[in-house]
């Protein structure tokens, strides 16, 4: 086994990686890796699972947390995962385990543990040389499996550098067409590796590479593969089909996000067919499988996932991952690291929150979980990520009437950087102007539907609930969805409580967080009722984002809560239809164009998607025009999601449902041409 080892030490509060890498041991310091040790010795081949466990010793008392980075061949050190806490036998503390799975290049990789303490300042690094072999000895590419039946791993000879290339697959009955993966750049002398995702279980097919040179595209040798069965003991969804939709459509899967939070059965996320096969599944990372896939890429997903972090009291979604299609970790972050750089980012709102004094002080603030969205589609391979927050409030605060402390539940957004370090957030209770929430969002303003945690199941957890404070959080904001606009450079966040999608000032990261305009009810734009719906505006909405890449339109899901609560209900301004809204009680898939000159939103679409779902759901516009939306939890119908594209009418808002599939209560879904082509918005 060859191990090459490099150490460093530091009393800095937080440094970059290349930085620890560089500084020289202090006489001082107190921190010091032990070991740093593969389970499988060097070299192994692509294809194989290396877990590295480190261990430190610490002559303060810790605790110790551990970060993992790799370097590939000829590249720079990137975090796999971030700072996580070790376990302390003895007078060693030993690191959480490291899974690498050998799926790229091949080469001689750098594989580095920095140990910090965070009460002291203190770190020390340790890095090891790792050598990945490739299983080509030929003119003919390797097929292998993975832990998922339905993934295969191939890997192709070396092509010419300025080449691109890619892997076709197809069953060898015919039965679907080919699918080709993405394109990627040749990297000689390496050979090129690639996942095939999106194939039926049970079923043999063919692949072949191909390399384009210069427009010139060379088909490669074929290899052959079968896929495994699905396992009998994962509870899979299944699905019916309401309106079959046509053959001739391109977009022939459909993604979906089973979060479990409103389900009976907690399903994995899966993709089908447009008829409910199965052709992927999330491979669960734990029995529980307390996952929550946000976003698809062409080489996996993201996810807020529960497992262990720096609170002891939960590990409910405590972590955000991304994962390859395989189910292979590619990098992971966890709460505890981000409350660490909030807090020396001068934010006082990111406490732990199991450091909170029972009862709480006014005043006091801190970062629960991961939720709802995280974003992989700003420059420079950010990532935006929503987490949430609770604050102590006096009594009263919110119209609270128990004459107890009230806890205050709003939102942060955080962007983090490639190796996922807080470099920008905006949180909604601005503790840099007394806390009290910006000027377009005081606290004052409470949920549009007074929202506690104790009356509806879309809270995740809440911490600072206890003696002397009143029982019910108060949900004031519950943010669901963020998305970049690259036109303006700036992110918008979806808040349900408040019916309001609002634009924050990120200026690729040189803006000061601050509100720019609220959208919906009683906010900053006007609605041009074109068609004259009682209830123009969206409610409770879900997944808005910008279609065509920010061109537009802008599409979401209105749920509707507000517009079907019962008249003089709604707190936010503008009183519910209730009983009075007749064929319009229903959740519509709707799409706007937004004027930001004069203010305005003219309605596209505004389809009655034919069932009240009061939570959850999806809205997307596909390359022929038609809009695929998401009814996501329809309680009157047994708790199913429906899957439904509409086909506009021209000169209406509205159009008919050219596609219907029914599921189980999802969080979203998405259609697509293959996992390789996932929507941009």
């Amino acid at each position: 086994m060859r191990i090459d080892s490099l150490r460093t030490r530091s009393r800095a509060w937080w440094l970059p990686i290349a930085a620890l890498a560089g500084l020289a041991a202090p006489a001082h310091a107190t921190v010091s890796v032990v070991s740093l040790q593969p389970t499988l010795a060097s070299p192994q081949s692509i294809g194989a699972t290396v877990g590295w466990t480190a261990k430190a010793t610490d002559t303060n008392p810790g605790p110790l947390t551990f970060q993992f980075n790799v370097a590939p061949p000829d590249g720079t050190l990137t975090t796999v995962k971030q700072f996580n806490l070790g376990t302390l036998s003895g007078s060693t503390w030993k690191s959480p385990s490291f899974a690498w799975a050998l799926t790229g290049i091949n080469g001689t990789y750098q594989v580095q543990v920095v140990v910090k303490d965070w009460t002291s300042g203190e770190s020390d690094s340790m890095t090891v040389s790792f050598v990945v072999g490739s299983p080509v000895t030929g003119a003919n590419p390797v097929v292998q499996q993975t832990q998922n039946p339905l993934v295969a791993l191939f890997t192709a000879p070396s092509c010419p550098a300025g080449s691109t290339i890619s892997v076709s697959f197809q069953p060898q009955s015919g039965i679907v067409a080919a699918t080709n993966t993405n394109w990627v750049d040749c990297q000689p002398p390496h050979s090129m590796t690639f996942e095939i995702a999106g194939m039926y279980q049970s079923t043999d097919y063919n692949l072949y590479a191909q390399v384009d040179t210069g427009g010139n595209v060379v088909n490669g040798p074929t290899v052959t593969f079968t896929t495994g069965r699905l396992p009998t003991d994962i509870p899979f969804p299944t699905f019916q089909i309401g309106v079959e939709d046509s053959p001739s459509d391109p977009n022939k899967l459909i993604l979906q996000s089973f979060s479990g939070l409103m389900q009976k059965q907690i399903h994995p996320d899966v993709a089908t067919d447009l008829l409910g096969n199965i052709v992927w599944y999330n491979y669960p990372n734990d029995p529980s499988h307390t996952s929550m896939m946000t976003r698809s890429f062409p080489n996996g997903f993201l996810a807020a996932q529960s497992g262990p972090a720096w609170n002891p009291d939960t590990q409910a979604y405590q972590v955000l991952r991304q994962f390859d299609w395989a189910g292979n970790l590619i990098r992971e972050t966890n709460t505890g690291i981000v409350q660490q750089q909030l807090l020396a980012m001068g934010n006082p709102d990111a406490q732990p929150c199991n450091t909170i004094p029972s009862p709480p002080p006014v005043g006091a603030a801190c970062l629960g979980i991961f939720h709802h969205d995280a974003i992989e589609t700003l420059p420079n391979g950010y990532t935006a990520a929503l987490v949430d927050v609770e604050k102590i409030f006096p009594p009263g605060t919110q119209g609270d009437t128990t004459g107890l402390l009230v806890d205050v539940v709003g939102d942060m957004v955080l962007v983090l950087d490639e190796n996922w370090n807080v470099v920008w957030y905006w949180d909604a209770f601005d503790p840099l102007n007394g806390g009290q929430g910006y000027p377009q969002l005081p606290v004052t303003r409470t949920a549009v539907l007074g929202e506690l945690c104790n009356s509806n199941g879309g809270c995740l957890i809440n911490f600072l609930v206890g003696p002397g404070v009143a029982p019910g959080a108060h949900d004031w904001l519950h943010c669901n969805t963020l998305y970049y606009w690259p036109q303006s450079q700036d992110i918008l966040v979806s808040s349900r409580n408040q019916d309001w999608v609002m634009k924050l000032n990120y200026q690729n990261g040189a803006g000061a967080p601050g509100i720019v305009w609220r959208m919906g009810p009683s906010g900053d734009f006007t609605f041009v009722n074109t068609y004259k719906d009682p209830w123009p505006w969206f409610s409770h909405q879900h997944e808005s984002g910008i279609e065509n890449n920010g061109a537009g339109p802008f599409t979401v899901v209105d749920n509707g809560n507000t517009r079907v609560s019962p008249p003089g209900q709604s707190t936010g301004g503008v009183p519910g239809l209730g009983k009075h809204c007749g064929n319009d009680c229903n959740t519509r898939g709707m799409a706007l164009t937004i004027d930001e000159t004069d203010m305005q939103v003219n309605p596209v679409i505004s389809a009655d998607l034919g069932y009240y779902a009061p939570a959850m759901g999806s809205a997307q516009l596909l390359a022929d025009g038609n809009y695929f939306f998401v009814a996501a939890f329809v309680v009157k119908d047994n708790d199913l999601s429906f899957d439904i594209q509409i086909q506009p009418t021209p000169g209406t808002d509205s159009g008919p449902q050219v596609m219907s599939i029914s599921a189980p209560a999802d969080y979203r879904a998405w259609q697509m041409p293959n996992l390789y082509e996932p929507p941009i918005t």
